[in-house]
C-alpha cells in the first residue's frame, strides 16, 4: 500500500499571532520527526509537495463573497465587512498571508485527492488539512476554508461513496452542515460533548435529515474520557456502521487536541491511544484512504501522534524511541506517553454514566440504519 505524505516548508511558516493556540510550526515538527525516523526512505512512502487550491475548488463549498473577503485580508488588513465573515475575531485573526496560507493548506489536501483518484497512491496524509469548522460564508474555529468538505465533494463528483470519520476533540460541525441531508456521505464524529466545548453541537440526536437521516452519527463523550473508554465507545458504534455502509473511500480527520496535555480541551487520550483509534479505523476499511490533520495545541503531542499514525498508514513500525537528532532539540524521548493518574472516582463515575448513555442512545437510534 503506497502512502503519500503531503508537506512543504511554507505550510508551516505563517503565524496567527504570538498568543494564538494554533501554531503552524507543529506541521514542521511532524515532518522533521518523520525524517529523523527515516519514514520516507522506504519504497512505499512518498513525500509530496503541496499546491495551492484553485478558485473553482474553493467555490465548491464557499461563497465568492467570502473568498473575496479572505483575499482582501491577505495583506493583513481588515476587510470593511470583516465581522460579517467572522474574520478578525480572537479565534480567526487576520494576518499577513492569510489567503495564500489557506489556499496552500486546502491545496495540500486536494493534491492528496488527486494522487488517490489517479491511482498513484492508495492512501495519503495531508497534515495541514482537516479544517472542519469553516462554513460557506464565514470562518470558524481557526478554520478559513473547509478542505474536508471540498475533498469529499471531489470524491462525490467521481461517483464515490464516502465515509468521513472525525476524531478531533471538537465536533466537525462544518462537515456535518455540508452533508446533513446526503445518503452518499457517512459522517461520523467522536468528540468531547458540545455541553462542555466549542462549537456546542454534535449531540446524539443530530442524525441527518431527509434522505440523509441515519447517515450523520455523533458520539459525544464526557470530559477526561481516557484511551480505554474512548476505544470502547468507538468499537460499539463505528465498525458495524462502516460494515453496513461499505464506502468506496475513507476520509479521516485526525486532530490531536484530544491529548491529555492539550491546553484548550478536556479529553484524556495518550499518543498511543490516539494511534489505537487510527488502527481501528484502518481495519474498518480496505480501500483508498485520505487522512487529514486538524486540531492539536500541544505541539510535540501533535508531532508524535501524527508520526505514529503515518507509520500505521504506510505500514512502518517506529517503536517508541525518538532519534537523538530530534529529541535533543525538542526535549522529548518517546513517541508514546507514560500513563497518567486519572481523575477522581466521582468524575470516573460521571464519565462511565455519560458515555454509556451516549452509546445506548445511539444504538437505539441507529437500529434501523439503512
Amino acid at each position: 500500500m503506497t502512502t503519500a505524505f503531503i508537506y512543504q516548508d511554507n505550510l508551516s511558516r505563517h503565524s496567527l499571532g504570538d498568543t494564538h493556540p494554533m501554531k503552524p510550526s507543529r506541521l514542521r515538527y511532524t515532518y522533521e520527526l518523520l525524517v529523523a525516523l527515516q519514514a520516507f526512505e522506504v519504497p512505499n512512502s512518498l513525500l509530496v509537495s503541496a499546491r495551492k487550491a484553485t478558485t473553482k475548488e474553493i467555490l465548491s463549498f464557499h461563497s465568492s463573497e467570502y473568498i473575496s473577503a479572505v483575499a482582501t485580508a491577505d495583506g493583513g488588513n481588515l476587510h470593511p465587512n470583516s465581522s460579517k465573515f467572522n474574520l478578525g475575531s480572537s479565534d480567526n485573526p487576520i494576518y499577513e498571508g492569510i489567503y495564500q496560507a489557506a489556499l496552500l493548506s486546502t491545496g495540500s489536501t486536494m493534491r492528496a485527492v488527486e494522487l488517490i483518484l489517479n491511482g498513484t497512491v492508495e492512501s495519503a496524509f495531508s497534515i495541514s488539512g482537516g479544517l472542519h469548522h469553516a462554513m460557506p460564508h464565514h470562518a470558524s474555529g481557526f478554520c478559513i476554508f473547509n478542505d474536508p468538505v471540498i475533498a469529499i465533494k471531489a470524491f462525490l463528483d467521481n461517483d464515490l461513496r464516502v465515509a468521513y470519520i472525525d476524531i478531533d476533540c471538537h465536533h466537525g460541525d462544518g462537515v456535518q452542515y455540508a452533508f446533513y441531508d446526503s445518503d452518499r456521505v457517512l459522517n461520523i464524529s467522536i468528540h468531547e460533548s458540545g455541553e462542555f466545548l466549542f462549537p456546542g453541537t454534535g449531540f446524539v440526536n443530530e442524525i441527518g435529515s431527509g434522505k440523509g437521516r441515519g447517515y450523520t452519527i455523533n458520539i459525544p463523550l464526557y470530559p477526561y474520557t481516557n484511551d480505554e473508554e474512548y476505544l470502547w465507545a468507538f468499537r460499539e458504534i463505528v465498525p458495524r456502521i462502516m460494515a453496513k455502509f461499505r464506502p468506496d473511500i475513507l476520509v479521516t480527520q485526525q486532530g490531536v487536541d484530544s491529548h491529555f496535555q492539550d491546553p484548550i480541551t478536556h479529553l484524556n487520550l495518550t499518543t498511543q491511544g490516539h494511534s489505537d483509534i487510527v488502527k481501528e479505523i484502518k481495519s474498518s476499511h480496505n480501500g483508498p484512504w485520505l487522512a487529514l490533520g486538524g486540531g492539536g495545541y500541544n505541539l510535540q503531542a501533535v508531532a508524535r501522534s501524527w508520526a505514529l499514525e503515518y507509520g500505521i498508514m504506510s505500514g512502518q513500525h517506529f517503536g517508541s524511541g525518538i532519534p537523538e537528532s530530534y529529541s535533543h532539540l525538542h526535549n522529548v524521548d518517546s513517541l508514546i506517553d507514560h500513563r497518567q493518574d486519572g481523575p477522581p472516582q466521582r468524575v470516573k463515575n460521571k464519565i462511565l454514566k455519560y458515555n454509556t448513555n451516549t452509546v445506548n442512545a445511539l444504538q437505539k437510534l441507529l437500529s434501523d440504519f439503512p
